[in-house]
C-alpha cells in the first residue's frame, strides 16, 4: 500500500486546526492564562486517559481515544504558542494571529518530522497505537522533570522539541486510526 505521509499528516492537522480554531472563536484564548507547567498536565490527563481506554476497552464519559489525541495535537501547539510568546503578550489574541502561530508551528514540527522520519525510515508505521501513547507519556514525564529543573538540561533537547515530538506521535496515531 503506497503512503503519502505529507497528505495524511495535513490531512489529520486540518480536523485539529478545524477544532482549534472553532474553540478560538468561542472561547477567545483563555488557554494564554495557562503556565507551562499546567498545558503539560492537560496533555498529561489526555494521554493517561487513552491509555486507560486502551487497556479497559470501556469509556464512561463519552470521549474516545480520537478526540483524545487532538487534543494532544492542539494542547501541543498551544505550549509551543506559550513557550513562543511569553507572558508579556496580551491574553487575549487575534484569531488571525492564532491561526498564523498554529500554522507556524504546526509546519516547524511537519519539518522535524520529515527529517526524523529519514532517519528512521517510517518506523512509526510498524509501531502499535498504544507504544505511541507510551512514548507521549514518556515525554510528558521528560517535559516534567525538565520544568521541574526550572529549564535547565545537561545533555537533553528542551521541552519545546519534546512538545514537537508529542504532537507528532499524536498525529501519527490518528494516521494509524484513519482519521480524516
Amino acid at each position: 500500500m503506497a503512503t503519502n505521509t505529507s497528505q495524511e499528516f495535513d490531512s489529520v492537522i486540518a480536523v485539529c486546526r478545524s477544532l482549534f480554531l472553532k474553540k478560538t472563536k468561542d472561547y477567545g484564548t483563555a488557554w494564554r492564562i495557562l503556565r507551562p507547567a499546567s498545558i503539560t498536565d492537560q496533555i498529561f490527563i489526555k494521554a493517561q486517559r487513552i491509555r486507560t481506554l486502551e487497556e479497559k476497552k470501556v469509556s464512561k464519559v463519552g470521549e474516545d481515544i480520537v478526540s483524545e489525541y487532538i487534543g494532544i495535537v492542539n494542547y501541543c501547539v498551544i505550549a509551543m504558542m506559550q513557550l513562543g510568546l511569553g507572558p508579556d503578550e496580551p491574553y487575549e489574541l487575534d484569531p488571525e494571529k492564532v491561526q498564523e502561530l498554529f500554522d507556524a508551528y504546526v509546519n516547524a514540527t511537519k519539518e522535524l518530522m520529515f527529517a526524523k522520519n529519514h532517519d528512521y525510515g517510517e518506523a512509526w508505521r510498524e509501531m502499535r497505537i498504544s507504544s505511541l501513547t507510551d512514548l507521549i507519556l514518556m515525554k510528558i514525564l521528560r517535559v516534567k522533570q525538565i520544568e521541574d529543573n526550572m529549564g535547565k538540561t545537561l545533555a537533553s533537547e528542551g521541552v519545546a522539541a519534546n512538545y514537537q515530538d508529542m504532537l507528532n506521535y499524536a498525529v501519527f496515531a490518528l494516521i494509524k486510526l484513519r482519521v480524516k
